[in-house]
């Protein structure tokens, strides 16, 4: 393809695809807004709110404690923090000396845990004193994973319901890294090349990938969304509040709220965990006039019995991400409350920027949208990711943007695979119309898309296979009503075991994997189906699903 591309006639009025595209650091995009906005909300939490001017005095003292701990240019923190002002407060610290973040989920099992802290190579870890999050770090520790273990109190944030475990012998509280002096010297020098954060992203097989993202790439990515946005007179620097019920260890959260936000000044409103009832709040009462979720939440609100009969008029805009909102879920939210869901596509190998729909205005059905400013699509052949496909014909997403991560942390053979002319081969399957719409239609290799995570079957697979009753398993996924897609198992036993359920599996996998990856559904089978190669044909049993669905349809 040259230029024009497809897409740029399609464009909304006042957006260029060529507009150019600034790269700089995320410290200098926060740096920048703390005197612009010092005075301003920067973040409420428990109806508690920090200014910019005072966040920023709270990142020092984090990034003073983090470097007399050691914490420099090419080293990394690992966060494992649910959304609490201390995220932002650990993440822009570590950044602020030098060093990168490896962001680890409190949706992780045990051994996901240890894998991304071995691969990393994160040797200091930050967790708060709930109960259970601090029960598994403190096994990490006790594994000889962790050097130094911080511990984030969250009665500094309020008064809570009950009160919290005390830290473990041996470790020290945020506040007490966070009581030293701030040096009056300049932050080490940070470069956009530098690495910010490593995302671990599943493998289609093996176990997960650290995504290599620059200060660079982070800060591409959000320039492409505030040129889409400028253009379509969307964009507000200083008056929006945004409700941040998406957790900032995503890459969708962490880019397109956290630090996009917090460049323009806007006040986010910090909730750890989704509630249909407290966003409903947030919007009816404290006026939020941004809403970015997943298709779960969209269904929950529309479940929530208040839903027509709230003010909502304070809404900007509201926008869904992480996977694909079903068009008739769309259509009754617009029906219901009068905003259209926008939305697009990304990747965290793409920090996520990559395609939108536009703002205003109508656009297709079923679209993902077309790449935004700064950023190249094309639609390969699978047997060939060298030959560019033509309009509507399938094949795979490729990508080529400066916000495309660096590459996967010590991996050179992987990384080396997940190029070819210099584009990303995401693995997504689709075409792209005539007028530069794409479309996703399948992912390749598999992978399951639940509530805007991505479950590997794989590593769903080889947990089951721990189980001593089984002999063959094979998981795939199927649509789930709320989910979009979750995982269902279909099991052979070994000979003479007796079966199981579902509750029982669940049960057995509860350290392997995490719960976002936990089947559904399980079917025992005496047989599994098998190619003529003698492979297990996991087609064979998508087939049986898809015409399952099918009959129901019908």
């Amino acid at each position: 393809m040259n230029r024009p591309y497809p897409w740029e006639a399609s464009y909304p009025p006042g957006v260029r695809w060529d507009t150019p595209i600034a790269t700089t650091t995320i410290n200098a995009l926060f740096e920048s807004s703390v005197a612009r906005h010092g005075n301003r909300s920067a973040i409420e939490y428990r109806d508690r709110q920090i200014t910019f001017a005072e966040l920023d005095q709270q990142v020092s003292r984090a990034a003073a404690g983090f470097m007399k701990l050691g914490i420099r240019k090419g080293t990394g923190i690992a966060l494992y923090l649910p959304n609490t002002p201390d995220h932002p407060i650990c993440f822009l610290g570590a950044l602020r000396t030098g060093g990168h973040v490896v962001h680890l989920s409190p949706l992780d099992a045990e051994r996901e845990l240890a894998h991304k802290l071995t691969d990393s190579g994160a040797r200091t870890l930050v967790v708060p004193d709930f109960p259970q999050l601090l029960g598994n770090a403190q096994k990490l520790a006790a594994a000889g994973l962790v050097d130094k273990l911080i511990v984030a109190e969250q009665a500094a944030w309020g008064p809570l319901p009950q009160p919290m475990p005390p830290p473990p012998p041996g470790a020290m509280t945020l506040a007490e890294l966070m009581n030293g002096e701030v040096p009056a010297t300049e932050w080490p020098e940070v470069l956009p090349e530098d690495l910010a954060a490593l995302q671990y992203t599943g493998g289609t097989t093996g176990s997960p990938k650290g995504a290599m993202l620059t200060h660079a790439n982070f800060t591409a990515a959000i320039s492409t969304y505030n040129i889409w946005a400028e253009g379509q007179d969307a964009l507000r620097e200083a008056e929006d509040k945004v409700v941040a019920v998406l957790p900032f260890f995503h890459i969708y959260a962490l880019t397109a709220i956290l630090i996009r936000h917090v460049a323009l000044g806007n006040e986010i409103l910090i909730r750890t965990r989704f509630d249909a009832d407290t966003t409903l709040k947030d919007i009816a009462e404290k006026k939020a006039t941004l809403m970015l979720g997943v298709p779960t939440m969209y269904i929950a609100l529309l479940q929530h019995p208040e839903i027509g009969k709230r003010d909502l008029s304070s809404l900007r805009m509201v926008t869904c991400g992480g996977a694909s909102l079903p068009i008739e879920v769309e259509q009754k939210f617009e029906k219901i409350t009068g905003y259209k869901v926008g939305g697009g596509w990304g990747m965290t190998e793409t920090a996520p920027a990559g395609t939108n729909l536009p703002i205003k205005g109508d656009y297709k059905p079923g679209s993902i949208g077309m790449p935004l400013p700064g950023i190249v699509m094309q639609v390969v052949a699978l047997e060939d990711p060298r030959r560019i496909l033509g309009p509507n014909e399938k094949g795979e997403f490729r990508i080529k943007g400066p916000n495309v991560m660096a590459g996967y942390w010590k991996r050179p053979e992987e990384t080396k695979a997940a190029f070819v002319d210099g584009f990303f081969l995401t693995g997504d399957i689709g075409y792209m119309d005539e007028r530069g719409y794409f479309f996703l239609v399948d992912r390749k290799k598999d992978m399951i898309l639940s509530g805007g995570f991505n479950v590997y079957p794989r590593i769903i697979e080889e947990a089951i296979y721990e189980h001593p009753a089984v002999e063959e398993v094979v998981v795939i996924g199927i649509p789930d009503a709320y989910r979009g897609q979750s995982a269902k198992a279909f099991l052979k036993l070994k000979a003479g075991t007796p079966p199981f359920t579902i509750d029982e599996l669940r049960q057995f996998l509860a350290d392997k994997i995490g719960k976002h990856e936990m089947p559904t559904m399980l079917e025992i089978r005496e047989a599994l189906p098998k190619t003529a190669v003698g492979k297990l044909s996991k087609k064979t049993l998508v087939d049986e699903e898809a015409s399952k669905q099918a009959s129901k349809g019908a």
